[in-house]
Order: structure tokens, then sequence, then C-alpha cells
């Protein structure tokens, strides 16, 4: 019987393909939503594949897991070596549930023995929906594109209120001092893209004790089960949807007609062609 990725390569006709790989996407949702909906309280991971087991890093990722796993903590990772090694090995042998959220890469991933639960994923922006979803606070260690990719995109998801605000907390002040700094005087003091509070949204510091007792403090009382499908109080902007991001509020063209900025050359912008009827 042929797999849902042989339907995808094997089919000729370009829309087929697509129709397969929305099933694709569809089945790697439901695994995931499966193997992770019964985790209770957890905290995603993040940081470099590369980071040696001699590097100072890496034992710092493995005392937090293992805090966090005695304080009863899931433990949330991309599954592969490094900082996620790291942090699984301290998860699991602190008696703790280890979770790795595996991907597939052109090279060969290799992942970590030290997973009790271990999920495979093909495409990117599922395994990052998963992270979010199941995690009540993140940790991000020094990493790449990879780690920069998950921490901005979390923090976009805060700014926008489109999830539930949660701990995030940086390890390693030497790394992350350099990029707090750039977006404190140029992407706030130069360019006004951000605000003062979106500077709040994370902490960081170089104690990994520090950090465990800053996720148990944020997590104390919180309910993380889901509200049920009743009826609610709250407006459906604030309800959240079942891959974990709030619904929203559609967005609208303003009524108001609005001045657009001369062109170099003094021109105007071009008015858009009406469309003839029967067109």
């Amino acid at each position: 019987m042929a797999t849902l990725y042989e339907h995808e390569f094997n089919h000729g006709d370009p829309s087929s393909r697509d129709m397969w790989r929305v099933f694709r996407i569809m089945a790697e949702f439901v695994e995931g939503f499966e193997q992770l909906s019964d985790l209770g309280p957890a905290v995603t991971i993040f940081g470099s594949a590369r980071t040696a087991r001699n590097d100072p890093l890496y034992k710092k990722a493995r005392v937090l897991a293992a805090l966090l796993a005695r304080k009863q903590f899931a433990v949330i990772t991309g599954g592969g070596p490094g900082i996620m090694e790291a942090a699984n090995s301290g998860a699991k042998d602190a008696g703790g549930v280890s979770v790795g959220l595996n991907i597939s890469l052109p090279h060969e991933q290799s992942a970590n023995p030290y997973q009790t639960i271990a999920v495979n994923h093909h495409y990117f922006f599922v395994r990052k929906t998963m992270f979010v979803k199941y995690s009540h606070a993140i940790v991000c260690f020094p990493g790449g594109y990879g780690t920069m990719d998950e921490f901005f995109e979390l923090l976009t998801l805060i700014q926008t209120m489109k999830i539930d605000p949660r701990p995030v907390v940086l390890i390693g002040k030497s790394y992350w001092t350099g990029l707090i700094r750039w977006l404190r005087r140029t992407m706030l003091g130069q360019y006004k893209n951000i605000s003062v509070e979106d500077l709040r949204i994370f902490r960081l510091t170089d104690d990994p004790h520090e950090a465990c007792d800053m996720i148990a403090k944020a997590q104390a009382g919180r309910c993380y089960y889901p509200p049920s499908n009743g009826f609610s109080g709250i407006a459906r902007s604030r309800q959240l949807s079942p891959e974990g991001t709030r619904f929203g509020v559609a967005p609208r063209i303003s009524a108001e007609a609005i001045e657009q900025p001369e062109l170099p050359n003094g021109e105007a912008p071009p008015k858009p062609r009406k469309k003839r009827k029967g067109k």
C-alpha cells in the first residue's frame, strides 16, 4: 500500500500532488496531537545541535532539564544532538518525561537516545506548532539559525497575543547580550519598530536554578488543561483554536481614504483598472 509520501511524489498531476500534501500535513498534525495531548505542564528547550558534550552550556542544559523534571515538568526538545541531547538526557535521568520532536532533513538527522516520547516530523511549521502548543515556558540556549527562527517566531506570537503569555528565558549572557543590545538600540531606539514592552517578553540569566525558579513560579496556580467547548464568557477573539493560537478578529480595510505618498518623480501612484463585465 502506497504511503502518503509516495502518493505525493509519484502522481503526475500538480493539483493532485498538492492534495496529497494536504493529507500529509493533516496526518502529521494528528499524530502530534495524539501523542502529546496528555502531556501536562511542559517546557520546551531550544539550542544548538553543535554544542559539544564538554561545553559548559551542555552541562547547564542537562541540569536545567533535571530540575524541571523533578518539579513535574515534561521537557520538550527537537530530539537531536547538542543542547537537545543534554536536555533530553537530564530529564530522562531525573525520571521525567523527555519528548523529542525529530525532523527529517536532507542530511541525516541523528536522534538522541534519551527520548521517552519521540515524534517524527517532515514539516518545520508543524513541528514548531507542537513546540508552542504543548509548552508553558520556553528556554533558549545559544544556537544557530534554527534557534533564532524559533525564538523570534515565539516573540511574535506573544507580542501579537496569538498565544497566551508564557515565560521565555534566555540562557547565556555572553551570547545573547549583543542581540539584546541591537534590539534595544536599533530596532527600538533608532527605528521604533517595537515597543519597550516587547523587550520585557523574555528574561536573561546564566543560572539554570534561577531559570527553573522563574518557570515554576509562573506555573504555580495555572490550569494547563484547555477550557471546555461549552459556553465561554470571553470574546471569540480571545478563545484558543485547536492548534493553540487565538482565533483573532479578521482585518478590515478602513473606510477612510488613505493618503499615498508621492513617487520620487512627483507622479501619483497608478489607479487600479476596473474589471470589465463578462471578464
